[in-house]
């Protein structure tokens, strides 16, 4: 009999490669192209597979650390360059195969400015239909990923957010990717900084270079507020709903306790990823928030049980909790993915058919006082 995990992690696999047929489209778009415009051509003979997997193009191996023998220094140098390839290659996929469109904020800054970017849909704000925002944790990982490491060591549907990203797609008509790691620009050019052309450069040099903070994203408090204030708050979407993982929970929640009433008003629910928000303390006690928190918020968390299965929280007062179906932190968004649309369909259902029971109902007799007056 094949186990359960087994069981869940293939019907996954079969879910991703039905869906995600990109991957078998040639080599259009490729890892490996990035890497041959570097200097790490044979350190880094890399791409990923059919199933989205990293593997070596001659043994077809996974990712190898240690390279180099007894220098770990180089193999730390290595391991980076393969991580803003493998950055450089999900931004390709955000726009090329989900088809979203790059927005650089601030708005108004100029391209000398030392600028970021996000990504969304393409009628995201004009469009009356719901918008799901991507929220992830904190780390050197950028838009469109959950992990880097779970990308190189899981594949590209565990790490990446694209599954997420195709389902709100197709399901509710608008997404929005957050960019909240992006913070830092190196006083190097971004030609430099992405080459690593240079191979007598110390292995330090990637750390040891000055940094400045981007304008109006110098943390991922500051990156979600400003796209909140200038794009979210702003769309003609009535129903917004926030998917946040680790970090991102506390994130969404400092946008909660700034932006109260806007955000009560406009997010009709979060989908919480083993998040790190704190409610007591971040919230001050808020009895609304609090409530709010309670009523239009849901928590997966890294556990043992079966996946949705009540679990409960000694630590912190918060909202209804269920396991994600696995003990990994970073597998807990892809195992619990159809977990969670299903629970933000239903919150959406359930908030517009509320909406349409307390909506007035014309009738013959109110017409008839309309037309008597």
């Amino acid at each position: 009999m094949v186990p359960e995990s087994e069981r869940f992690s293939s019907m996954m696999m079969a879910d991703f490669t039905g869906a995600h047929t990109w991957l078998q489209e040639g080599h259009e778009l490729s890892l490996r192209k990035l890497v041959e415009g570097s200097d790490y051509q044979e350190e880094l003979k890399y791409d990923f597979n059919v199933k989205g997997e990293l593997r070596h193009l001659d043994t077809n191996e996974s990712f190898v650390f240690n390279y180099y023998k007894n220098t770990h220094e180089k193999n730390h140098e290595r391991y980076q360059v393969l991580g803003h390839m493998i950055t450089q290659y999900v931004y390709e996929l955000l726009e090329r195969v989900c088809a979203l469109q790059k927005v650089y904020i601030p708005s108004d800054a100029t391209e000398d400015e030392p600028r970021s970017f996000f990504f969304m849909s393409e009628k995201a704000l004009t469009s009356s239909s719901s918008i799901i925002v991507l929220l992830q944790d904190r780390g050197v990982f950028r838009a469109g990923q959950w992990g880097r490491k779970t990308i190189i060591s899981e594949g590209l549907y565990h790490g990446t957010q694209i599954p997420f990203i195709k389902m709100a797609l197709q399901r509710h008509g608008g997404v929005i990717v957050l960019n909240p790691n992006d913070n830092l620009v190196d006083l190097k050019t971004e030609r430099e900084k992405l080459s690593f052309s240079t191979r007598e450069e110390s292995p330090t040099s990637l750390h040891s270079c000055q940094s400045i903070p981007r304008q109006c994203n110098s943390s991922p408090e500051e990156h979600t507020m400003y796209v909140w204030d200038h794009f979210i708050s702003k769309s003609a979407a009535k129903n917004v709903a926030f998917i946040a993982h680790g970090y991102g929970g506390l994130v969404f929640t400092d946008l909660l306790v700034q932006r109260k009433w806007e955000v009560m008003n406009k997010v009709f629910s979060v989908a919480f990823i083993d998040s790190m928000h704190n409610i007591q303390h971040q919230a001050r006690n808020d009895p609304q928030i609090q409530w709010w928190i309670q009523k239009h918020c849901r928590e997966w968390v890294s556990n043992n049980k079966p996946l949705g299965k009540a679990v409960g929280s000694l630590v912190k007062v918060n909202c209804p909790t269920v396991s994600a179906g696995t003990e990994k932190y970073a597998l807990a968004p892809s195992y619990c993915l159809h977990s969670i649309f299903k629970y933000l369909n239903s919150t959406l259902k359930a908030k517009t058919t509320t909406a349409f029971t307390r909506s007035p109902i014309a009738t013959r007799s109110s017409e008839s006082k309309k037309a008597g007056k």
